[in-house]
């Protein structure tokens, strides 16, 4: 069974295999191929999930936050690093999972290039806003 992209009814199941989902350059990075679930369309852009995987060569994506609610990220396969304000670096490994609230400085500071991840967003249309290095 495949997803319905045109479903928008939360009362529909969803459910897409892997043999269905399709990558592409869907999402914010250049240096990552996205799979989009369907989840926003199914929740009326309450939520968005994503499948991200690296593809090439990692480009900075310098200090940043979302406007969003929450940004949750959970990795499948390989390895990122973050850091936040204040100087705290977290490297998210296989199996590691992150919330990140939204509005809180960030930036991905490296990656393993087998990195894989699932990223959920509530709301589904979260802005990025590019920010100055924070001191400390």
């Amino acid at each position: 069974m495949s997803i319905d992209e045109t479903t928008t009814n939360q009362d529909q199941l969803l459910c897409q295999h892997l043999a269905d989902a399709e990558f592409g350059k869907i999402g914010r990075r250049t240096f990552f191929d996205y799979r989009d679930t369907g989840l926003e369309a199914a929740t009326n852009g309450k939520y968005r999930a994503k499948v991200m995987r690296a593809t090439d060569v990692m480009e900075d994506t310098g200090w940043h936050y979302h406007e969003c609610d929450l940004q949750f990220v959970y990795v499948l396969k390989g390895w990122v690093d973050l850091e936040f304000e204040g100087g705290r670096v977290e490297r998210l490994a296989e199996g590691a999972s992150l919330a990140i609230p939204g509005g809180m400085i960030h930036n991905e500071i490296g990656m393993s290039e087998d990195y894989e991840a699932l990223e959920v967003a509530s709301p589904a249309d979260m802005g990025t806003v590019p920010v100055e290095s924070p001191q400390g």
